[in-house]
């Protein structure tokens, strides 16, 4: 399953988004309302949970500089990455889109493609207010 969010265009140098989604602190910023528990685990991997959802432990596996990120599920029962990708349209501009991949079976997809398509949206939307 590949769910994509909406691109999100930042007053922000590719270099200044990057680093921002570099550090997984920021995260907590980009998070939903109905976020009900976020905890650094080090300083590559995260915990957060939704309300009702369970906890998800993320950890960034890859980070080419000022264009991509790469967080992937560390642990638990369902295997995905999450992908910012970052790319510069003008010196103190650029765009940002998150990407969801992972393997489920058809009935796990079905469960989870709207929660996860309105939190990759909500992700996108809080990152111009919080670089």
């Amino acid at each position: 399953m590949n769910l994509e969010s909406p691109k999100v265009v930042l007053d922000k140098s590719a270099e200044e988004t990057f680093n921002f989604l570099s550090d997984i602190k920021n995260f907590e910023k980009l998070m939903p309302e109905n976020i009900s528990k976020f905890e650094v685990l080090d300083t590559d991997k995260f915990l957060f949970a939704l309300k009702g959802m369970p906890e998800i432990v993320l950890k960034k596996k890859e980070a080419t500089p000022n264009s991509k990120i790469v967080l992937g599920a560390a642990g638990g029962k369902l295997d995905f990455v999450l992908i910012a990708d970052v790319s510069e349209i003008e010196a103190n501009k650029s765009e940002v889109t998150l990407n969801f991949s992972g393997e489920f079976n058809a009935m796990m997809a079905m469960m989870i493609k709207g929660p996860i398509s309105k939190f990759l949206e909500t992700l996108a939307k809080n990152i111009p207010a919080s670089v």
